[in-house]
């Protein structure tokens, strides 16, 4: 199973689940989100697997977010809209995601990745 793990290295989240994969000798490949941040293509792809709703793959906690006041902006915004605006930065994307063939990890909970790994 190819696995990539798309993180920014000083975010303590990432960290912790890049220890969890690292104990466990899971084989994976390390994408910095702040270097290749993903695409529109790519987000509506995984947003999909997922499963889950789009607002959950915005970092809400971070910076960026709270500079532009997204959480009011975002309700108003269509998906295409909100799309754009995490293709367009990668600071925004929460994080760390976890890529395997089926499934698409937002965050981490270490209960996920146990029932994964």
């Amino acid at each position: 199973m190819r696995v990539i793990f798309v993180c920014y290295p000083r975010c303590g989240t990432c960290q912790k689940a890049k220890r969890f994969l690292d104990e466990r000798n899971v084989s994976y490949e390390e994408r910095l989100i702040h270097v290749e941040n993903p695409t529109k293509e790519e987000l509506r792809a995984w947003v999909q697997a997922s499963g889950k709703p789009l607002k959950k793959f915005f970092n809400t906690s971070g910076g960026n977010y709270k500079e532009l006041q997204l959480s009011k902006r975002l309700p108003e915004m269509s998906e295409e809209e909100q799309l754009d605006l995490l293709a367009s930065d990668g600071m925004l994307v929460k994080r760390p995601i976890l890529l395997t063939g089926e499934q698409v990890l937002v965050g981490f909970r270490e209960e996920e990745y146990q029932a994964l790994f």
